[in-house]
């Protein structure tokens, strides 16, 4: 009987699940379920945030050693990222026993998963690190992002954990980019023995360091009468969020701290179509490159400019997967990705 009723939810959409989770979550044993809620934030601000995984991520575990969160697109389909995942950790060799998938969902009030309790964005905002409006307002994408790593970094709860490796694809990987910039945790989270890596693969458009873009004769700052806002946030630092400013860091020091993250780049090396449907085409996205191919292969020249400019060593590594377009399960199915990051 019980495995009929784990099936049949299984079957259902998302919101119905998180419908019936938080109905018997609150005295009973975790929900048969992959859909779970996360308790994160600080003591004085808990909130839950859904997610999908394949432990119980409310259980502390001594075996679990290395976790892979991987964010969606601008679908916010969660699930579908989850059981792509699933299969890239498959295709790794990865023991279930010991690894940690996470599937974290931004949700919209418009969303079938929505609860007031949850954190809620406007529409696709929660892509360049926004406050929730709606829900638990006032939480930035980053810091839901900020507060999975500390909940996973928790030397209590996962004694054991080696490893995060944080995945964005498209409108997850512009999240995860101007995460990876910043973010003011990471060295901290390093220090405490434990090793964080981000990929990011297709975004749309990358956060630059300075009002520099590439140009026919190399790069140099853009025209700014045609695209008067080329380097405002959220593709450059004109205008930074609250989330950096308290930071204090000039655009240098800001670079040098990214230069020592443990960064890799990917794309499918057929994701060069510019009429793409979800390919950001406002004048500041354009600036970047014409495709999300040639945007990728600009930012890591872009890189090596700002290496040579300022004097920082980087490395960050971009590999390309023959013969795909934008698809996540594309990239995360391939046996080259799988070589790569595992």
């Amino acid at each position: 009987m019980l495995c009929c009723i784990v099936a049949a939810l299984r079957r259902l959409p998302i919101g119905a699940v998180l419908a019936l989770t938080v109905i018997f979550n609150a005295q009973a044993s975790p929900a048969p379920s992959s859909v779970q809620l996360m308790q994160i934030g600080p003591q004085n601000n808990r909130y839950p945030f859904l997610v999908l995984a394949n432990h119980d991520v409310q259980t502390a575990s001594a075996q679990i050693d290395q976790a892979v969160v991987i964010l969606h697109g601008v679908r916010r389909n969660a699930d579908a990222y989850f059981a792509t995942a699933q299969r890239l950790l498959k295709l790794a060799h990865l023991p279930s026993q010991t690894t940690l998938l996470l599937a974290p969902n931004f949700l919209t009030e418009a969303d079938p998963g929505a609860r007031p309790a949850l954190p809620l964005w406007r529409k696709d905002n929660w892509m360049q690190g926004a406050f929730s409006s709606a829900g638990h307002a006032g939480i930035t994408s980053f810091q839901a992002l900020d507060d999975i790593v500390h909940y996973l970094s928790d030397r209590q709860r996962f004694p054991a954990l080696q490893r995060i490796t944080l995945i964005g694809h498209s409108a997850g990987a512009q999240l995860m980019q101007r995460y990876a910039v910043l973010n003011a945790q990471d060295e901290t989270v390093r220090q405490s023995g434990i090793a964080l890596r981000y990929v990011i693969s297709s975004p749309s458009t990358y956060l630059y360091f300075d009002a520099n873009r590439a140009q026919p004769q190399g790069f140099a700052p853009a025209e700014p009468t045609a695209c008067p806002d080329y380097n405002r946030y959220r593709y450059g630092l004109d205008l930074a969020p609250e989330y950096l400013v308290t930071q204090q860091l000039s655009a240098q020091q800001l670079f040098q701290r990214y230069a020592g993250r443990d960064v890799t780049y990917l794309v499918g090396s057929n994701d060069n179509d510019p009429a793409n449907r979800v390919l950001d085409k406002s004048c500041g996205a354009q600036l970047q490159g014409n495709s999300r191919l040639e945007r990728q292969l600009n930012y890591l020249a872009y890189e090596r400019f700002l290496s040579q400019q300022w004097n920082i060593a980087v490395q960050h590594p971009q590999f390309q997967v023959p013969g795909v377009g934008h698809s996540a399960n594309g990239l995360y199915r391939s046996p080259r990705t799988v070589e790569q990051l595992f």
